[in-house]
């Protein structure tokens, strides 16, 4: 059998439509796959930590990429940060100086800052620009990120591609938001469930009608003929 490698985000992806729960079928259909000898990673725009929490919990490889790429968890005591805070700090307190923006109560970060969904994000992206600060924004439905440049899911998941030997052409990614399409352009295969907006669709190689955890239910039966691929 081929071994395959899914990426898959977690809110919006895998939890339940229209909350933050986890959807506990998606969870059993990606455990089976974990089970069938397939890498299943968590990669997300919550910290890092939380996605290895669930890990380990949910019975898939105790590996997590989290904050959007920024920062890597590869066990209770080893983070790989590949984002830079200050700079995203900085950038926060620029963006603040012309408008009104609300940090998110999150678990602590380690390469980003997190905002509330309370403000247009094009305006901040000028403010940024303009000043040269080296910063990326980006709305993962579930909050607006502040990233150092050129930090995403791709670039994070990379790093764990190079560590673990991964080849591009087994990676399927699952998703739903802005934020996984650097990932889908990363993968070999590339699944947007239907909550996802018609420009993430359009970016993955697939996608499907069910909404988040209903749908990588569906996603995980509609390609599993494909999965006993040499």
């Amino acid at each position: 059998m081929r071994r395959r490698t899914f990426a898959v985000d977690i809110d919006g992806t895998i939890t339940e439509n229209g909350g933050g729960r986890i959807h506990l079928g998606a969870l059993n259909a990606l455990r089976y796959m974990k089970k069938l000898g397939h890498n299943v990673i968590l990669v997300s725009g919550r910290s890092s930590v939380e996605g290895y929490l669930l890990s380990v919990f949910g019975g898939l490889n105790t590996i997590a990429v989290g904050e959007n790429g920024g920062c890597i968890t590869y066990g209770a005591n080893e983070h790989i940060m590949l984002g830079n805070k200050e700079t995203c700090i900085e950038a926060l307190h620029a963006i603040r100086s012309e408008i009104n923006v609300v940090e998110k109560p999150v678990f602590p970060r380690m390469t980003e800052v997190v905002l509330e969904r309370t403000f247009d994000i094009d305006d901040a992206v000028k403010i940024v620009n303009a000043r040269k600060l080296g910063v990326a924004l980006s709305d993962s439905q579930y909050a607006i990120h502040i990233n150092s440049t050129g930090i995403n899911k791709a670039t994070g998941f990379e790093h764990v591609m190079n560590k673990m030997g991964i080849r591009r052409e087994d990676v399927i990614a699952i998703g739903d938001s802005a934020t996984d399409v650097p990932l889908f352009k990363l993968s070999g295969l590339s699944i947007a469930v239907g909550n996802a907006h018609h420009t993430v669709k359009s970016a993955a190689t697939i996608h499907v009608e069910s909404h988040a955890g209903d749908g990588v239910v569906e996603a995980l039966n509609k390609i599993a003929p494909t999965l006993s691929e040499s």
